[in-house]
């Protein structure tokens, strides 16, 4: 059965959440479902989805809670589209997509895919009353599915759904010879690269002052990415000046960012996931899809998704001395990880079974 979706996403922020609502409407379309973009007009994910061919339907910046008069309208909105189900990734849409809920009960399905981790436990009375409107509750791992089922009282159905990734890209890669070249990588020693925005979040700095306290120098950093659009340059700056004092110039190359990452992962040796405790991270599996191994931060999501270090090593997190020892023990061991193994590791995360699972999950 084909199904009416409706995807809301209030945000005016671009990242990797808004990414990945787009990319699931887009999949769910391509698959035959009719597909409906909520979001805020001019935004940067209408204008994704327009690019993307998805139908939008442009509403008011609505309150993250009790904003009933927005809740009514938008109602009103989806029972004229006669959507079926109505998706949420933000935290700040949950309110409404449950009062969604209230006003139109069976007639629309609502469901969460969380994004973001519990920050506190969600079991007092509000919390309760509002999740008792959210039909399904997707989790992308395990390890947050027995975090709902102790942190909240939601008691309506509760699946692990990944976020999915479409493996398409990453079956043809050039050679790393020439990846380096094209990116300007010095292949004569291992490299170890880091991609994300810069941001303290994201943990350049840390792997910056990691490497002063390595004793095997036989190794260099590649950094891709670029600061954070309206929030300033000074993070950026502190790093250049770290770069600049240690005198790590000739070590460690800075690249912009470029919506193709593959040659990146494909021409580095090991994916530094530095961030403290990233719930879901993207990289960590687009750097397995490349047959590329992760060092990564030993909270969150990354364990489970290295599955037991089969995917790479981890370090104790926010902390540069162990982590400066896992990359002298990378450097001195030349320890070395099958890609075949680790693309397979990336297949449970190929969009076309991703999306299966959500049509099991909403029964269409």
């Amino acid at each position: 059965m084909k199904a009416k979706l409706g995807y809301l996403c209030s945000s005016e922020s671009w990242g990797g959440l808004e990414m990945n609502h787009v990319r699931n409407a887009e999949w769910m379309q391509v698959r035959g479902h009719n597909v409906v973009l909520i979001c805020v007009k001019d935004s940067p994910i209408e204008k994704f989805a327009i690019s993307k061919s998805i139908e939008v339907l442009s509403i008011d910046k609505h309150k993250k809670y009790y904003d009933f008069n927005k809740s009514k309208t938008l109602a009103k909105l989806i029972s004229n589209l006669s959507i079926s189900h109505l998706i949420v990734r933000s935290t700040y849409d949950i309110s409404i997509a449950s009062n969604v809920k209230r006003y139109l009960k069976d007639s629309i399905h609502t469901s969460y895919f969380m994004e973001m981790q519990l920050g506190v436990k969600k079991t007092n009375l509000l919390h309760t009353l509002r999740y008792k409107y959210i039909d399904l509750w997707s989790c992308p791992l395990e390890w947050l599915k027995i975090q709902v089922e102790e942190w909240t009282n939601f008691k309506n159905k509760l699946v692990v759904i990944p976020s999915g990734l479409d493996l398409s890209q990453f079956a043809s890669l050039n050679s790393v010879q020439n990846d380096r070249k094209s990116m300007g990588i010095d292949g004569k020693v291992l490299v170890f690269g880091l991609i994300g925005r810069f941001d303290i979040k994201k943990g350049q700095l840390l792997l910056l002052n990691a490497m002063t306290k390595c004793n095997n120098n036989n190794f260099s950093v590649a950094l891709l990415g670029e600061p954070t659009k309206n929030e300033g340059n000074t993070y950026f700056e502190e790093i250049q000046l770290f770069i600049s004092e240690h005198k790590l110039e000739d070590r460690v190359s800075i690249h912009p960012f470029r919506e193709n990452t593959t040659s990146f992962y494909n021409a580095i040796d090991w994916l530094v996931m530095a961030t403290k405790a990233e719930t879901f991270g993207m990289v960590t599996i687009e750097s397995l899809a490349c047959g590329t191994p992760v060092l990564g931060s030993n909270a969150g999501g990354t364990p489970e998704i290295l599955n037991n270090e089969k995917g790479g090593l981890l370090f104790e997190t926010q902390n540069s001395n162990d982590l400066a020892k896992k990359i002298d023990l990378i450097c001195e061991k030349q320890t070395e990880f099958d890609s075949s193994i680790l693309k397979a590791m990336a297949q449970q995360y190929d969009h076309h079974s991703v999306c299966e699972m959500i049509e099991k999950a909403f029964e269409i």
